[in-house]
């Protein structure tokens, strides 16, 4: 401790980029923590870096009192004056410096390790407060090693984590490989910062597009949104702020050149570039590309859309696995439901047959229910009459009529539903009866014939 610590502190300060006076300050609560194990822990000791002589003073301080009490802090005016300073008054408090060579080796060491320990702490804060503001940024990285599934990636100053779950598909790294991820979130843990990495996240196709796309990086172009299916697909939503600049266009490149190097740095994972416009149907139509769209209904309660699409291009609209329009949907957080337009017509076709066999009901008014969102008389039925009195033109005597009338629609219509399938269960039970029996004559067993008979007769199909 005694020789010069200028050069040392100048020299920590620099490697691991830590604020000198962090240094000191670790360095005096040190030198405090070893005084006291050698001296004493009731005694009032202080610590002060020398920076002219490059040392950590200690002194120890003491109260004048007129009658000692605790000789560890106090001491007698008398004594004071003649050992502190000639001026002493009661009640001052007096430093005398205290030799740092009666240090013992275990003190030292302990004073040693106390810095160290300092040093750590200040070093870990530090990059966690570096990391913590780069969330939700890109960060170039070394594989390191591999723990269980796990990628420890180096950044250089520290480790970070690649989860299992955050990594593609089919992606293989090999320890040294170059890695390219996205920063999800930086914590504080007992062993430091702890850094998780995605290669997964939306925010990584956002980031890659911001890299390579200067309308990006300059807010010509906004990004609205994106939805990943990491290593198989991707949709990305820009709008742009300068009528003259296509968003679609500057995201593409100069012969695709940017959004190339974007695939490439995602391994081939196919991206969609969506132009968002403030109409939610028109924005989930294009969503939905490279499938045309017929109609749209749209359910804003439900917060979804009835997509009708030509029966060619139904597929399309789907896409694999159903692939495009999980996309989509979550792209633009509608709940999207696909079907073909022979789907749609049949649909229709019977929610305007069934409509329509409400006793009492005119063409005009099943068709204004259809258009109203009523799909059949059972919906009618089961709906509340605050809902019919919606519909355009019909009155509350009119509503309370037709809703009446649903209702007795519908229980004769499950009541002959229920005496057909009785009717049918009975038909089918006498027919295994008969094939039964008929198997049994053939055999020349008549006493079995009947048992059988009257077993399947009796029994519950």
């Amino acid at each position: 401790m005694q020789q010069d610590l200028n050069r040392v502190i100048e020299q920590v300060s620099k490697e691991k980029g830590i604020d000198k006076s962090i240094l000191i300050s670790a360095l005096e609560n040190a030198m405090i923590s070893a005084a006291k194990k050698t001296f004493g822990h009731q005694r009032k000791i202080e610590a002060q870096f020398n920076p002219e002589i490059g040392e950590v003073e200690l002194f120890e301080a003491k109260t004048v009192v007129e009658t000692v009490a605790d000789p560890a802090t106090e001491i007698t005016l008398s004594e004071a004056k003649e050992n502190l300073d000639p001026d002493a008054e009661m009640g001052d408090e007096l430093l005398s410096k205290l030799d740092s060579s009666l240090f013992g080796r275990i003190a030292a060491q302990a004073a040693k390790q106390n810095i160290v320990q300092r040093v750590r702490d200040a070093e870990r804060e530090i990059i966690y407060n570096e990391f913590k503001g780069r969330e939700g940024q890109l960060v170039n990285g070394i594989v390191q090693r591999f723990e269980k599934r796990n990628i420890i990636v180096n950044l250089g100053r520290t480790d970070a984590i690649l989860p299992e779950k955050e990594q593609v598909p089919r992606e293989r790294y090999r320890q040294g490989d170059r890695i390219r991820a996205y920063i999800v979130s930086v914590e504080i843990t007992g062993r430091g910062p702890q850094i998780i990495l995605s290669r997964t996240h939306p925010g990584m196709l956002i980031q890659l597009f911001a890299q390579e796309v200067p309308e990006i990086y300059e807010a010509i172009v906004e990004v609205k949104g994106a939805a990943r299916e990491p290593g198989g697909r991707a949709k990305i939503a820009v709008i742009s702020h300068d009528p003259d600049v296509d968003p679609v266009g500057a995201c593409v490149g100069m012969k695709g050149t940017r959004v190339q190097a974007v695939v490439q740095e995602l391994r081939g994972e196919k991206i969609d570039i969506v132009h968002w416009i403030p109409d939610q149907a028109e924005y989930v139509c294009r969503a939905l590309a490279p499938a045309k769209v017929s109609k749209i209904i749209i359910d804003d309660d439900g917060h979804s859309m009835e997509v009708v699409v030509p029966d060619d291009q139904l597929s399309l609209a789907i896409g694999r696995k159903g692939q495009n329009v999980r996309l989509a949907a979550r792209l633009t957080g509608w709940r999207i439901d696909v079907r073909s337009e022979a789907e749609a017509e049949e649909e229709t076709r019977k929610a305007r047959q069934s409509i329509g066999a409400i006793p009492g009901i005119n063409d005009i008014v099943a068709e204004l229910l259809y258009q109203e969102g009523f799909k059949s008389a059972e919906e009618i039925a089961e709906s509340d009459l605050e809902d019919i009195l919606d519909v355009e033109g019909v009155s509350r005597e009119k509503a309370e009529a037709l809703h009446k009338s649903a209702k007795e629609y519908v229980v004769e219509k499950r009541r002959k539903e229920e005496e057909e399938a009785a009717i049918a269960k009975q038909q089918a039970a006498e027919l295994a009866a008969s094939e039964l029996a008929a198997a049994a004559s053939a055999a020349s067993e008549p006493a079995a014939a009947d048992v059988a008979a009257d077993a399947v007769m009796n029994k519950e199909p």
